[in-house]
């Protein structure tokens, strides 16, 4: 294919639609009919459509042939894939395809059988699992992807707006930048939804103990792009994981500030991992990736003056995390010196007015840390190195009674040293190597590490 053909948009004249995931797709099919487009679809898809008042065909009727196997095959046919595949200024292809009687398919929209969510629902038996993974609906998504020179294919409800505002543009067609991205984000789809049937399997087949599989398969989301990494002679990107559902950094919300860097998120983890462990109004602050307060109190703005009396230097302009909803006493305290970010739950009105004169510090909102019901959480740590990557269970173990540790000493701790010890062990997990935590019960008094 020459340059300028490739350039050439393609009229959208048959759509073939079969979704699991309905969102929005009436819209989205009337417009296809009004420009125009002949609507081929199965099913409830076809069902919901002709509810709206929209003229569908039958995949049955394209095929010649009846859904088979509960429904097991229905798209699996030539005079499907027959018109996904033939190129259209391939002279070989048409004549085939008019010897078989084959009309071909310029866009494809399709979204998968739900494997994830039944794999997530309590008490699926492994057949109801199993049913769901989808055979006909990844055949049609890589067909249409791999002939994207032809076809478009659409995966995600979210993409609909975007491409009504095209048709309308270049009346009825689609640009072959627009067929490239969607084929993009077609193989994407498909590679996530094999990985996820993968992990099942090899749970299956693994140990339960470990969850380890024999092979990984990582799924992320990019999130942005980043100014500059650890130095600014690095590029970076920040990536969210997908499916995990906990508060977390990675799912809070920017509600003022500058844009977060890359140091900015690894603080505003590590701040927030630590303050999620106590269940006490607390406040954390962190300075490059350490904790150097940490306090409680039965009073938020209390909690974080204690936090800052631990190392008030090193924590101007630290990395401040809250467990609860930040208090305009609270925002006032801030206010009065110089900090990067503030990660908490939520704000009050009076704290976001006090703390928008301070225009540059970085706000984040998490939502409860207790999240919400269902909440999936991230139980798997990643180390980096050369050639290849550690896997491990994130370390969300707790010290459940202090009392019980053994007593290296004649004299036993008195009550309120157990308390210190319990708060001082919490701090410990979260300093990077050899910790050294001084403590009273609630509060830290100095932090350090031990490196030799």
């Amino acid at each position: 294919m020459n340059a300028s053909a490739d350039d050439r948009p393609r009229k959208i004249t048959r759509a073939l639609l079969s979704v699991s995931n309905k969102e929005g797709l009436a819209a989205f099919a009337r417009t296809l009919s009004e420009w125009g487009v002949e609507l081929i679809s199965t099913g409830g898809t076809a069902k919901l459509l002709r509810e709206q008042g929209l003229a569908v065909r039958d995949v049955a009727e394209v095929t010649g042939s009846p859904e088979m196997f509960d429904g097991r095959v229905k798209t699996l046919h030539p005079k499907i894939h027959g018109g996904l595949l033939a190129l259209r200024d391939n002279p070989a292809h048409q004549r085939q395809m008019q010897e078989q009687a084959i009309a071909p398919i310029d866009l494809v929209v399709v979204n998968l059988y739900p494997f994830e969510e039944t794999l997530r629902t309590p008490g699926a038996t492994p057949e109801e699992i199993i049913e769901q993974i989808d055979i006909g609906g990844p055949s049609m998504v890589r067909s249409a992807a791999k002939n994207h020179w032809d076809v478009a294919v659409v995966v995600e409800p979210a993409d609909y707006d975007a491409l009504r505002r095209e048709l309308a543009e270049l009346k009825g067609a689609l640009r072959l930048s627009t067929r490239r991205r969607l084929a993009g984000k077609a193989f994407a789809h498909t590679a996530r939804y094999d990985g996820i049937i993968a992990r099942y399997f090899d749970r299956l087949d693994g140990d339960e103990g470990t969850h380890f599989p024999q092979r990984l398969h990582l799924e992320f989301d990019k999130v942005q792009s980043l100014r500059y990494g650890e130095n600014p002679h690095q590029l970076a990107a920040f990536y969210r994981e997908i499916g995990a559902t906990e508060p977390s950094v990675a799912r809070a919300r920017q509600l003022q500030g500058k844009e977060l860097s890359f140091n900015n998120l690894l603080d505003a983890n590590a701040a927030l991992e630590l303050v999620k462990e106590f269940s006490g109004t607390a406040t954390v602050i962190i300075k490059h990736n350490n904790p150097c307060g940490v306090a409680m109190d039965d009073r938020l703005v209390e909690s974080y003056r204690k936090a800052r009396a631990t190392d008030p230097v090193s924590a101007f302009g630290g990395v401040i995390a809250f467990n609860e909803t930040v208090d305009d006493a609270t925002a006032k305290e801030l206010a009065s010196t110089f900090v990067e970010v503030v990660i908490a739950p939520d704000y009050s009105d009076g704290a976001l007015a006090a703390l928008k004169a301070k225009s540059a510090v970085r706000l984040l909102a998490v939502g409860p840390l207790g999240g919400v019901a269902g909440a999936v959480p991230s139980w798997l740590d990643f180390k980096r190195i050369v050639g290849g990557l550690l896997l491990q269970e994130r370390d969300l173990g707790r010290l459940e009674d202090v009392t019980k540790l053994t007593v290296a000493t004649t004299r036993r701790p008195t009550t309120e040293e157990y308390g210190a010890m319990a708060f001082a062990w919490i701090v410990a997990k979260h300093v990077k190597s050899n910790a050294i935590i001084y403590a009273k019960p609630g509060r830290t008094i100095g932090i350090s590490r031990r490196d030799r």
